[in-house]
């Protein structure tokens, strides 16, 4: 017999990219008893999730539910249910997860018309307006808050533009739900998706989507299967729906995790919750201006929720993340693509984003600038 010693991990303030902090009734949350997922009681909750989800994303969708997957999942989710093989489809990109869009568009088939904007800044309406005008795309899909730069594009005009030349508009709001005004209805988008473990603040693993019924028809109206049979919606139509037919074993102590995660949200308020975010995003920013530091991503577009911080030119970026994880629990994340090396993303999302864990990261910061991580002599 092999004993294992049980797996107990460190204290750690999250203030990456994600996951975040969760609140502690949520963590417990995930320790009740399972239920069956047909069981009349958890069919019962089910009903409240998608209820909860709806007034997050300020929607009146019926397709609102979980995918039983991270953000990821649900990017794929839109996708696949809503591109067939030829489809024109233009992708925004100013960072990793427009890119990713663009790739998961040609392995559905689709022709994907790249509509770009260096990186840390937004996409220009303009920009989309001149593309669609080149082509007549099925969909226009938008990273709301690219998590790889900390910019955050405007939506309801580049909406307005699909929709004025016949497209759907798709959006990520997987870093934004939670965390800064998401209006599905009033920005009039299409198919939607997030995850769990940003501004929700729940462990990661579901994925939140929403279609609209011009979204809906054109799924369920196919002349190709979806590719993917997991992720098909006419299938988990089924079981989230009022027919509740076995598709998957859905994740029992997730969706309990959820539950709390929204009720939590909800019983803030969406509007004191982006105040929030707002706010310790500005005491963050003050504290850098006074250490000399400032935010890389375009002014006037900058998350509240990821910073995008620019690394001194004589400070060894990576060198600063290790000492403070190692020395003050507290996790950052790099740079990617082109930005590797020349920024820290530091995450204040969901139960991170409280003025006292700012206030630890930046004093943490400030002895880490005069004692470690130096490179050159400034």
């Amino acid at each position: 017999m092999q004993t294992v010693t049980p797996f107990s991990p460190p204290p750690r303030l999250l203030l990456g990219p994600g996951p975040s902090n969760a609140a502690s009734s949520v963590l417990a949350a995930m320790g009740k008893p399972l239920l069956g997922h047909l069981d009349p009681a958890f069919i019962s909750m089910m009903e409240q999730i998608k209820g909860m989800l709806r007034k997050v994303f300020k929607t009146n969708n019926e397709m609102t539910f979980p995918i039983s997957g991270t953000g990821s999942a649900g990017m794929e989710f839109c996708f696949v249910n809503l591109i067939e093989p030829g489809d024109d489809v233009v992708v925004c990109i100013n960072g990793v997860f427009g890119m990713r869009m663009a790739e998961l568009a040609e392995r559905c088939g689709g022709k994907v018309i790249r509509v770009e904007a260096p990186w840390g800044e937004i996409i220009p309406p303009e920009k989309v307006r001149t593309a669609i005008k080149e082509k007549k795309p099925k969909l226009v899909a938008l990273v709301h808050a690219e998590t790889s730069t900390g910019a955050l594009t405007p939506v309801p005009e580049i909406s307005q533009i699909a929709h004025d030349a016949g497209a759907l508009m798709v959006l990520d709001t997987v870093t934004s739900l939670g965390g800064c005004e998401v209006d599905v209805d009033g920005w009039d988008i299409d198919a939607v998706y997030s995850g769990t473990q940003k501004c929700l603040s729940c462990p990661p693993g579901l994925a939140p989507v929403s279609l609209n019924a011009r979204a809906l028809k054109i799924a369920t109206s196919r002349s190709t299967k979806t590719q993917s049979w997991y992720l098909d919606v006419n299938l988990l139509a089924g079981y989230w729906g009022d027919e509740r037919v076995y598709h998957h074993t859905a994740p029992i102590s997730m969706i309990y995790a959820l539950h709390e995660a929204l009720r939590l949200v909800l019983e803030e308020g969406l509007e004191t919750r982006w105040k929030r975010h707002r706010e310790n995003h500005e005491r963050l920013v003050s504290g850098l201006n006074k250490l000399g530091l400032s935010i890389a991503s375009q002014p006037g577009h900058q998350l509240w929720q990821l910073n995008a911080i620019t690394v001194p030119e004589h400070v060894e970026e990576s060198a600063i993340r290790k000492c403070l994880l190692e020395d003050h629990g507290i996790e950052i994340g790099a740079g990617l693509g082109p930005m590797k090396g020349k920024i820290w993303r530091v995450g204040l999302m969901g139960d991170s984003s409280r003025p006292e864990h700012v206030d630890q990261f930046l004093e943490a910061l400030k002895k880490l600038l005069a004692t470690g991580g130096i490179k050159t002599t400034p």
